[in-house]
């Protein structure tokens, strides 16, 4: 037979949680709000679309392996797909809110 833990929570150690995870401050993973973790996200979602245009690039000069272009190609075009899934999602989301009665 197992017994259970048993957690005291008490007021300061309550207000200790909630001040790691209040809005604007940092968590443990280096993500703040949601804002800052979309704008890291569109910013590696840029950085893979440059990344392949490198990799034609050095391909196009002679320089590049094909294996290499390829496989950034198809990661940039994923990481596309992805983004504009997610921006029609948010999108019908928003369009479901607005039909939503008062």
């Amino acid at each position: 037979m197992t017994t259970i833990p048993t957690v005291v929570i008490t007021p300061s150690t309550a207000a200790e949680a909630y001040t790691r995870n209040a809005p604007g401050s940092t968590s443990a993973d280096g993500l703040g709000s949601f804002g800052d973790a979309i704008t890291q996200a569109l910013g590696e979602a840029v950085q893979t679309g440059h990344n392949a245009d490198d990799q034609a690039m050095k391909a196009i000069s002679g320089g590049g392996n094909l294996t290499q272009v390829v496989t950034a190609l198809s990661h940039a075009e994923m990481t596309l797909q992805t983004a504009t899934a997610i921006r029609d999602r948010v999108v019908q989301a928003y369009q479901d809110i607005m039909k939503m009665p008062i």
